[in-house]
């Protein structure tokens, strides 16, 4: 698949921004969804929260924000997140936001975009419909390895870290190896009792790659950072991630 540069996407383009208030290329950044509307006969799909919030703090800290995911188009949203107690007020705002759910319902095919040029962070968003397509995926372990051997971010949230276990350093160890991590618990799994048809427990195949991980309470806020990599453990923690991202990406 021919690669298309995100300048040609007409992401990349040279302003004054929230960073550091001086003429600079923009901070892009990627944001990544399933493209799975169903885990083993189960409706699912992406957690809108865990691509609405940090897509408003993206916005709004002067970032440019692609959204991609792996089959490209519309992408999947998994109703349980917007019904009551779950649908958070960025994500009532994302679903009215013309120019954001456009975004959403044609979003970039991930093996398209060029990750070696002109991408600064990538952000893996949650819901279980990423228990189908990131954990074994060509196109994402290729844009997370580019990107964290360039120096650049690689961050996810909730079962977004799925995408990570397939990864490895540029010394072909695996990528969470020594890092601190974390993820949507185990615990947290037998909570929603999906701990059966997950491909695997995502806080139990972490510690098995040697990454260290830590995690909150069920469903409180946890984000880990470790150099560039940055991980948030469920939807509670999708606005701390985001917010960590900005703070690497300034110190950049």
């Amino acid at each position: 698949t021919a690669h298309v540069s995100l300048a040609k996407l007409g992401y990349i383009q040279t302003t004054t921004n929230n960073f550091t208030n001086s003429p600079f290329p923009i901070m892009r950044v990627v944001l990544v969804s399933t493209s799975a509307a169903e885990l083993k006969g189960h409706a699912t799909g992406l957690w809108i929260e865990e691509l609405a919030t940090p897509y408003y703090l993206f916005k709004n800290a002067g970032c440019e924000v692609v959204i991609a995911s792996p089959a490209g188009g519309a992408i999947p949203i998994d109703a349980s997140s917007m019904s009551e107690g779950f649908f958070t007020e960025d994500s009532k705002k994302f679903m009215h936001d013309a120019e954001a759910f456009g975004q959403l319902s044609h979003s970039e095919k991930l093996d398209s975009i060029d990750f070696s040029s002109g991408v600064d962070a990538i952000f893996l968003c949650g819901g279980h419909g990423t228990c189908v397509d990131f954990h074994d995926n060509a196109a994402l372990k290729s844009a997370i390895e580019t990107l964290y051997a360039a120096g650049k971010v690689v961050s996810a949230v909730c079962h977004g870290p799925e995408g990570l276990p397939q990864c490895n350093k540029p010394d072909g160890t695996p990528l969470v190896k020594d890092k601190v991590v974390t993820g949507f618990s185990d615990a947290e799994e037998v909570a929603v009792q999906k701990q059966d048809i997950v491909p695997f427990l995502l806080e139990s195949k972490l510690k098995e790659q040697g990454g260290k991980y830590e995690s909150g309470e069920n469903w409180t806020s946890k984000t880990c950072v470790d150099g560039t990599l940055v991980t948030g453990q469920n939807p509670q923690s999708s606005r701390a991630c985001a917010a960590a991202v900005i703070s690497v990406l300034k110190s950049l």
